[in-house]
């Protein structure tokens, strides 16, 4: 017996199972470390070959999740067939072709864990048969676990795009979504959009969660990043919040709710994917609003809040810098 193939094939092999378990069954755990480790090096590299190319890009997500899928098949493969290498004689050539080489274990492990019924080799009785058995159920787990894996992150996919979608209908800056919801007297029908975008949000943050690769999923286009729009939205509610004198402000309810889910959606993404940009982002433009005949706070007042906010914002310009894109204010990209 061959402890050392033995060992390492063991190690393979339940190292992989608590990856593929940690990823797609823990829903608070994010990634396991190996599926962690190959986003972040395969994104980084994406970013490093065409830092300036959206549609090379807007191929991370399905390259990532693809990548994922075929290091938990190459891990599982090599594990079970070190762990088939490490004793002698324990594989039955049913044609009589001769001894059995490192190819035969391989083509053996293959069409066991996937699954494919017998072949031309067959392990001898007693232990190895019910090693065999297990195998086959490691493949029927990552079989199981990987469509209904995809599926989920799909649909997590389409989610994150309608959302971004949907609050892109507001405006594509800060300035034009305050100026957008002012009817020349009084700010309305704000408060039936974010009540919408509030639950939309809780659930882009949990599906965060629940599915890490998510974050990697870049679209070419700007309207479909929910890290451009979930900024411009919350700079918008920044303005309303401390650049609109109490009285002109919309429901208060509204406005604290949808800045707390977007606080909590930066706060998770933060934990595993986004850091706080080294400095902080332009100031929005209270002119803007002024000149739509909106009533605002001094210049000075509105600075003192903003300096409060620095940590938050500057989080913000992180989340957008971490999708390769620019400040809303900033060109459109």
């Amino acid at each position: 017996m061959n402890r050392i193939y033995l060992a390492l094939g063991v190690f393979l092999l339940v190292g992989t199972v608590i990856d593929l378990l940690w990823t797609t069954l823990w829903v608070e755990g994010g990634a396991g470390p190996i599926t962690s480790r190959l986003m972040v090096w395969t994104w980084r590299s994406l970013r490093w070959v065409g830092a300036q190319n959206s549609r090379l890009l807007s191929l991370s997500g399905p390259l990532i999740f693809v990548l994922t899928l075929a290091v938990w098949i190459v891990l599982i493969w090599s594990g079970w067939t070190l762990i088939f290498a490490g004793a002698e004689n324990i594989l039955i050539d049913t044609l009589n072709r001769g001894s059995v080489s490192w190819t035969d274990r391989i083509y053996f492990v293959g069409y066991t864990v996937f699954t494919l019924g017998i072949g031309d080799f067959a392990p001898r009785e007693g232990l190895w048969q019910l090693i065999t058995i297990l195998a086959t159920s490691s493949g029927l787990l990552f079989v199981t676990l990987g469509v209904t894996y995809t599926l989920s992150v799909l649909d997590a996919v389409t989610q994150k795009r309608a959302f971004a979608t949907n609050v892109s209908g507001f405006g594509m800056r800060s300035e034009e979504i305050v100026r957008t919801a002012w009817n020349g007297e009084e700010f309305q029908g704000l408060d039936l959009p974010l009540n919408t975008v509030v639950t939309q949000l809780s659930t882009l943050t949990e599906n965060h969660n629940a599915y890490p690769v998510l974050h990697y999923f870049h679209s070419a286009q700007r309207k479909q990043s929910p890290a451009v729009e979930i900024t411009a939205l919350d700079e918008a509610l920044t303005l309303i919040r401390f650049g609109v004198p109490e009285p002109h402000r919309p429901n208060e309810i509204f406005v604290r709710n949808t800045r707390n889910s977007i606080e909590n959606y930066l706060e998770t993404l933060h934990e595993n994917f986004v850091e706080p940009a080294d400095g902080s982002p332009p100031t929005p433009d209270l002119g803007t609003l002024r000149e739509a005949g909106i009533p605002t706070v001094s210049d000075e007042e509105f600075q003192t809040c903003l300096d409060g906010l620095d940590k938050r914002r500057r989080l913000l310009l992180g989340l957008v810098e971490s999708d390769v894109r620019q400040w809303p204010t900033q060109g459109t990209d």
